[in-house]
């Protein structure tokens, strides 16, 4: 474990002797709690203790960013965003989605070890037992260690690991012209026609069942197909039937009204943030929408609420800064 822990303590500024500590006692290391799903439930949330995420976010750096991560996979890469994600359908007639079922907690120790053992990652089982107990979490009751939702390495090793899936239904379907992005565990794919997606389903499947590794379900009530005869979105994002992605019409109902309201000084801290960050959204997506909010209230009371989100922003990034390093 030699070059493991010498590797991770130069990155960490933490002796050998403790890095080693708190690899091994990590996957017991986690704060747990649920919140509401917007669909309905709850999602539980590990957190991981401070000194875990400073040893997680070592080990993206040290490790996982240099492994490769499909062109497909659009979610937790740096400089992509739901835009990315959007934009390869956007003049394709017909989608099709899909929805992988409780993603993160599907994705197991043991896929990772076997990833490991294929690509010769790491040169000692030893080396891979810890860096498993570093990502992986066991919850409450359980004695299987899955990937916690709330863990910063949890991201990049869900792409790392679903490099081979990616691979393998980015060519299959591409044989039928058929584009294909996934962002986390939502899949896109799209054609010409519909016809051109009559198999992916029984791809996918087909591939699910095969694969060794991970072994993930998906969500059969999430499985949709639209055309260009109706509204199609993804990942949020409406594909206009005109060749633009926009953030749709709702959502800019609810921008005018909410700017309005902050224009006559009608909001309070909460909601002037709550906009402020909706505006964040937009400026990414369809900054020619800010244009003209900047038009109707005044570029200066624009400005001024997009200076707010970026307040707000600083001040997240500083406050989590301090809580992982203790301070």
């Amino acid at each position: 474990m030699t070059n493991l822990l010498r590797s991770m303590a130069i990155e960490t500024g933490l002796s050998e002797v403790i890095v080693q500590r708190i690899m091994q006692s990590a996957p017991n290391r986690y704060k747990h709690y649920s919140i509401e799903k917007r669909s309905g439930g709850k999602r539980l949330i590990s957190q991981p203790a401070i000194e875990v995420k400073l040893l997680q976010r070592a080990f993206v750096s040290l490790y996982l960013s240099k492994l490769p991560v499909h062109a497909a996979a659009i979610a937790y890469r740096p400089n992509k965003s739901i835009l990315d994600n959007a934009l390869p359908h956007v003049s394709s007639g017909s989608i099709l989605k899909m929805d992988f079922k409780d993603f993160f907690p599907s994705i197991r120790k043991a896929h990772w070890m076997n990833y490991c053992a294929e690509f010769g990652i790491f040169e000692t089982q030893s080396e891979r037992e810890l860096a498993a107990s570093l990502l992986f979490h066991r919850p409450k009751g359980s004695s299987v260690m899955q990937l916690a939702i709330g863990a910063p390495s949890s991201p990049t090793l869900s792409n790392v690991l679903m490099y081979k899936f990616d691979e393998i239904i980015s060519s299959e379907v591409a044989t039928d012209k058929v584009i294909y992005t996934r962002y986390a565990d939502d899949l896109t794919f799209s054609a010409d026609r519909s016809w051109n997606l009559v198999d992916v389903e029984r791809i996918v499947k087909k591939t699910l069942q095969n694969i060794s590794y991970p072994k993930l379900q998906l969500h059969p009530s999430k499985t949709i197909h639209v055309t260009k005869k109706f509204s199609r979105s993804v990942t949020g994002l409406i594909l206009a039937n005109d060749g633009r992605v926009t953030i749709g019409k709702k959502r800019k109902r609810i921008i005018h009204a909410a700017t309005h309201a902050a224009s006559l000084g009608r909001l309070d801290d909460r909601q002037l943030q709550k906009l402020a960050g909706m505006l964040a959204f937009v400026h990414s997506v369809e900054p020619s929408f800010i244009a003209l909010l900047e038009r109707k209230y005044g570029f200066e009371t624009i400005k001024g609420l997009q200076k707010i989100g970026a307040n707000d922003r600083r001040n997240l990034r500083a406050a989590v800064g301090e809580a992982d390093f203790g301070t």
